[in-house]
């Protein structure tokens, strides 16, 4: 059967026929009898089916309207007409209103079960291509960089030089900024577009198997080797490999990739045979390589090697502009994957948004976002409060901090304006409730009121 659990609506004034249907179906489906149209528009108002069979003849209200009231309601749900031979003709008529087939009485049990049986299966079908193209449309969206900042900018300038070149390239920045998007841009943008791109999370793969994971193993190279295993260099022929966090290398291996880059050749472990390939390096690191040379942990032939197109991403604190795009952007790609309609975010919310620092750059700020769609309210916008309590206090002790350095006031002043931000935000997150917001900040609620007179803080 295409599906043990399949919920059928059964629609007929003789309980005959249905007491008939519901003995041919109740083994293998779910079923559901009703003995007017009526009663059959109330059901799938309460309930999800897959296959409703629905008798022409009935009173108060026929079969052809009973279709076309369903047909208004879920224009998706399909539906077999039942008939009497002479009403053949009327049942087939009822397929231009919608209905999916019918089936004339008395009924043959496995003409139903297949009529049946095909209807889930194309039901299946339907809802894996939307699931498919649903996946496609997300991993598309997934693939865009989302930007307006001036020194963004310069990033996708850089892109769209190295792209038609077969350079390597060096992508630099802190975690969480994109590498990884940056990497895939250069590749769709090249003539390897469509080849493979092949990514390799280089701190992820132990150092001793890190030779057989790139180049590939024979069957009996080492323990565990039961089998011959291409590696990820060959998988990438005529594409691009992604080395990501590259400074994670280990100097043995520095080596040998050094030496693939120059000879665009290396051999299996456990073989002999030399491999060419054909494939373009971009490397990626959170870290400074630079100091790494000086320091004798990464080969400098090596690093010149990969550095010969270098793209710096800024972090996100410094693109101006860019959080409450991509915070838009997460949430209505969120809402569509969790089937929910958050509203968005009110102006006070993204003030605080835009004053966090996001040492965690981009990641974090998407993490955050699904955190606020999880925990959400449908139809509600996300406000300042619903925000996390140290976001808040970040943001506004960052305001307070520069106002402080800007009018050098002292550290007494300093002090003062902090105890002022972070109560008000504990009072505001608390609604002006004094025992809350003393709970909240871990005080005695006497010890609150004396610092909100003390700090002139009143809810006016």
């Amino acid at each position: 059967m295409v599906s043990m659990q399949a919920q059928i609506l059964v629609v007929d004034d003789d309980e005959a026929i249905r007491d008939a249907l519901k003995v041919i179906l109740e083994d293998d489906y779910d079923v559901v009898c009703v003995d007017s149209g009526y009663k059959a528009i109330e059901a799938i108002k309460t309930k999800v089916f897959d296959l409703i069979f629905l008798d022409i003849v009935m009173p108060e209200m026929d079969g052809i309207e009973t279709l076309r009231r369903i047909k208004a309601h879920d224009k998706n749900l399909d539906i077999i007409m039942i008939s009497a031979v002479d009403r053949a003709q009327e049942a087939a008529d009822s397929i231009k209103y919608g209905a999916y087939d019918y089936i004339t009485k008395p009924f043959d049990h496995e003409i139903i079960l297949n009529r049946l049986e095909k209807v889930l299966l194309k039901r299946n079908l339907v809802k894996e291509v939307s699931f498919h193209r649903s996946k496609a449309a997300s991993e598309l969206w997934h693939s865009k960089i989302i930007s307006k900042s001036k020194n963004m900018a310069i990033v996708f300038d850089l892109v769209a030089k190295v792209a038609k070149t077969s350079s390597n390239v060096m992508i630099t920045g802190e975690s969480g900024t994109g590498k990884e998007l940056i990497a895939r841009a250069v590749h769709d943008a090249s003539l390897r577009e469509g080849k493979p791109f092949v990514a390799i999370n280089c701190a992820a793969i132990p150092a001793e198997l890190m030779e057989a994971e790139l180049f590939g193993h024979e069957k009996g190279a080492f323990t565990g080797a039961h089998k011959h295993t291409l590696g990820k260099f060959e998988y990438a022929h005529h594409g691009t490999i992604f080395l990501d966090e590259v400074s994670c290398l280990k100097p043995e291996f520095q080596a040998k990739l050094l030496r693939f880059i120059q000879e665009r050749e290396f051999t299996r472990v456990g073989s002999h045979r030399t491999i060419k390939v054909d494939v373009r390096i971009i490397a990626a690191t959170n870290t400074s390589l630079d100091e790494m040379v000086k320091e004798n942990l990464f080969r400098d032939d090596l690093y010149f090697r990969l550095n010969v197109v270098p793209i710096l991403l800024p972090p996100l604190r410094t693109r101006k502009g860019d959080v409450p795009l991509l915070a838009d952007f997460f949430l209505d790609k969120l809402n569509r994957q969790m089937n929910k309609d958050v509203k968005g975010f009110t102006p006070d919310a993204i003030t605080v948004l835009e004053t966090y620092p996001w040492p965690g750059n981009i990641r974090e700020l998407e993490n955050l976002i699904e955190r606020m769609v999880v925990l959400g309210s449908e139809n509600k916008f996300i406000d300042e409060k619903d925000l996390p309590f140290d976001l808040l206090l970040h943001g506004e002790t960052i305001k307070g901090a520069d106002k402080g350095s800007r009018e050098n006031k002292g550290l007494i002043h300093a002090r003062q304006s902090f105890e002022h931000l972070y109560i008000l935000r504990a009072l505001k997150n608390c609604r002006w409730n004094q025992t809350k917001a003393a709970n909240l900040l871990g005080i005695h609620r006497n010890t609150l009121i004396q610092k909100m007179k003390a700090l002139n803080l009143t809810r006016d």
